[in-house]
C-alpha cells in the first residue's frame, strides 16, 4: 500500500482564496509525489493544465460546486467550459434538495446531461452525493441514480459540508454501485491511516488537501 498510495490521491485545493502560487505549488507537489490528479476550481483549470503539461497527472475540476443547486443547463455549460480549458475529470454535485424532494427523475437527468457532455471528450464524471446531508436510504438512492445515469464514480463529500467521508459511507456506497464503478472518499482525510481505511472499505480514489502528509506518513509504517 505504501508504494502506490499516491496513485489513489486527487491532490486538492478548492479554497475560494487559493492564489495562482497555491495552484502552482499544488501541481508541482502532484508531479513530485506522483499523485493521480489535482482537483481545482474551474477558474484554475487552464493554469493547472499548463503546469502539468508533459506529465501523466490528470486535471479534475468541479461542477455545481459546492451546493449542487444550480440548474442542469448551468452545470452543462460549466462542464463544457471546464473541458474546453483542459479538464480530464469532473466532480459534480447532485441537486441535494431535489433528491430530498423525491424528484429522482430530475436528479438522474441532471447527472446524465453532464455525463453526456463529458463522454464526448472522454472525460470522467464523479458524482458528489454529500453524504452528511443524507439518510442511508437517500445515500443508496443517490448512488443508484448516479449509476443509472452512467457516471464513472460516486463521491462522498465536497469537503465544504457539515461532515466528510466515513468508512461506513464508503462501504455502503461500494455495496450499492458494485465493482464496476469508482468510489471517491473525500472530506477530512488527513492521515495515511485514514486513507488506508477508506481504501480498505472500497474507495478507489481519495480526495484530499493533505496528500503530501499522507504519502510521507506511509513511511512511518
Amino acid at each position: 500500500m505504501k508504494e502506490d498510495i499516491s496513485r489513489y490521491i486527487d491532490h486538492t485545493n478548492l479554497r475560494a482564496y487559493a492564489t495562482e502560487d497555491d495552484i502552482i505549488r499544488l501541481c508541482d507537489e502532484a508531479k513530485e509525489y506522483g499523485f493521480y490528479a489535482v482537483c481545482v476550481n474551474p477558474y484554475r483549470v487552464r493554469l493547472a493544465k499548463e503546469r502539468l503539461k508533459g506529465t501523466d497527472v490528470k486535471v479534475a475540476s468541479v461542477i455545481g460546486f459546492p451546493l449542487g443547486a444550480t440548474p442542469t443547463e448551468v452545470k452543462v455549460f460549466e462542464t463544457k467550459k471546464a473541458l474546453e480549458d483542459g479538464a480530464d475529470e469532473l466532480d459534480m454535485v447532485i441537486n441535494i434538495g431535489a433528491l430530498k424532494d423525491g424528484d429522482y427523475e430530475y436528479v438522474r437527468k441532471d447527472i446524465e446531461e453532464v455525463v453526456k457532455v463529458a463522454r464526448e471528450k472522454g472525460a470522467i464524471v464523479k458524482v458528489i452525493i454529500e453524504t452528511c446531508y443524507l439518510t442511508d436510504e437517500e445515500k443508496v438512492k443517490a448512488c443508484e441514480l448516479a449509476k443509472e445515469a452512467g457516471a464513472h464514480f460516486v463521491k462522498t463529500s465536497t469537503g465544504f459540508g457539515t461532515g466528510g467521508a466515513t468508512v461506513e459511507d464508503v462501504r455502503l456506497m461500494r455495496k450499492v454501485v458494485g465493482p464496476e464503478m469508482g468510489v471517491k472518499a473525500a472530506g477530512g482525510i488527513r492521515t495515511y491511516e485514514q486513507a488506508v481505511a477508506m481504501i480498505e472499505a472500497g474507495a478507489t480514489r481519495i480526495g484530499t488537501s493533505s496528500g503530501v502528509k499522507i504519502v510521507e506518513g506511509a513511511g512511518d509504517e
